[in-house]
């Protein structure tokens, strides 16, 4: 399916959803779905549905639904799943190290092949085979093993200092940690994730009156 140049952020943030439910649908031997059935495990409307899907040229069949592996699948490289990426760390500290040891990455794809750090107790170790350079290493590094990704976390003050790195040696997606918005490029992809509006959130619905 080809993507249209339209398509909303809204639509795009939903699909990584759709992407996980269809998965876990595949895994438990489900081979088709409605969009009304689609609806009612999502929380979404069926018509909802079916306008995300036909951003993307529509699924499906009238009065059959969807195959749920073909659907999987063509979401999967809607979403650009179906290619490899090389991947580097900048921050070995704890939350660092919680993301190298997370192995769902390279099933999807994400290729960690190294993490950076300051700190010359880290320096030298390794995470789940993945070793910790020197961060005065990592322009070089991007250079030379075509990095495609880096994830930022380090702390606030330096987040800017290493993303502007990043996108110098010619790295296009940033995934942030940090707890500040880094700016970027046009050119050049972002995904600020920030903790604790998560939490803030649920302490939100945990105070609702």
């Amino acid at each position: 399916m080809q993507k249209s140049s339209r398509v909303s952020e809204a639509v795009i943030r939903r699909l990584p959803k759709y992407y996980r439910y269809l998965k876990d649908m595949q895994k438990s031997g489900v081979e088709r779905i409605s969009s009304k059935e689609l609806s009612k495990k999502m929380g979404l409307t069926a018509s909802q549905i079916r306008q995300d899907f036909n951003c993307f040229g529509g699924f499906g069949q009238q009065g059959y639904g969807y195959h749920v592996s073909e659907l999987c699948d063509e979401i999967r490289k809607i979403l650009g799943l179906d290619k490899e990426y090389n991947v580097i760390i900048a921050g070995a500290g704890n939350l660092g190290q919680a993301l190298a040891n997370y192995v769902g990455f390279e099933k999807e794809g994400f290729n960690i092949r190294a993490m950076f750090d300051v700190n010359p107790r880290l320096v030298g170790l390794s995470i789940r085979g993945v070793q910790i350079l020197d961060i005065d290493s990592m322009g070089d590094y991007i250079v030379n093993n075509e990095i495609q990704v880096g994830i930022v976390c380090v702390p606030k003050a330096k987040a800017q200092e290493v993303t502007d790195e990043m996108v110098k040696r010619g790295i296009k997606s940033i995934w942030n940690f940090a707890p500040v918005d880094v700016e970027i490029p046009e050119n050049v992809a972002v995904e600020n994730v920030h903790l604790s509006d998560t939490l803030y959130t649920l302490s939100y619905k945990m105070n609702e009156d």
